[in-house]
């Protein structure tokens, strides 16, 4: 498939519009912009984005990646890093202005919080626990033969801040409850790793959001993550 960077290495700029989009029917977009870039789209971007999703057939998975210590507090941000157990992962790291931007401008009331250790079945250090899938929810069967998804040390929730059902969690990762973190201290045992948009309005195509780390092999595959591969494109 197509592979396209918004701003590349050296520097030039390829945004969202008919060259990215006219012939795209699913599109993934992972929003792995440091915030301190300073990335959002432009109205032009918007606009093409909107036009595309009005287009019968078509999907967008987006991914804000994680946000660590988006705080002040010093010890709160030691919390979150010896929770997450990643050394390469500073005590603060906040990823995904550019896709949030997107989100609200799509009115799709998503945000990246936090970063999350995944809980692990016992004898292993990277066969997650199986989700909570809320199939009943699942209209679009994005979960359909969908057990597990994988292992990654900092995964961000996803918190649906409108309870209007314009996004709905379609699924819900049990998090490593070893390692205190602010989120689990505060009561929360899971952390929403798959959220669903259906068509609404005038938005012919859904919206699917979840993480980069759930598409790249270097977090590991099996049987039930490439089903849920598959049922996005099918």
């Amino acid at each position: 498939m197509p592979v396209f960077q918004r701003i590349d290495q050296a520097g030039y700029a390829l945004p969202l519009d008919g060259r990215v989009l006219d012939d795209t029917d699913t599109l993934f977009l992972f929003g792995l912009d440091h915030n301190v870039t300073g990335q959002t789209p432009s109205q032009g971007e918007v606009d093409a984005l909107r036009a595309w999703l009005r287009r019968e057939g078509t999907r967008l998975v987006i991914g804000p990646h994680h946000d660590v210590g988006a705080t002040d507090d010093l010890e709160q941000r030691a919390l979150e890093y010896a929770h997450h157990g990643d050394l390469l992962v500073p005590r603060q790291q906040r990823f995904g202005q550019y896709a949030l931007a997107l989100l609200k401008a799509l009115d799709i009331p998503v945000e990246n919080r936090w970063a999350l250790r995944p809980a692990v079945l016992s004898g292993t250090t990277s066969k997650v626990v199986p989700l909570t899938a809320f199939r009943d929810a699942d209209a679009a069967g994005l979960l359909a033969g969908v057990d597990s998804l994988n292992f990654h040390m900092h995964m961000p929730h996803y918190a649906v801040t409108r309870d209007d059902g314009t996004a709905r969690a379609l699924a819900r990762q049990p998090i490593d409850l070893a390692r205190p973190h602010p989120f689990t201290l505060s009561g929360e045992t899971e952390l929403n790793i798959v959220v669903w948009a259906p068509p609404a309005g005038d938005r012919a195509g859904d919206v699917v959001v979840c993480d980069s780390t759930v598409f790249s092999t270097l977090f590991g595959a099996d049987e039930s993550l490439e089903r849920f591969w598959k049922n996005l494109v099918s």
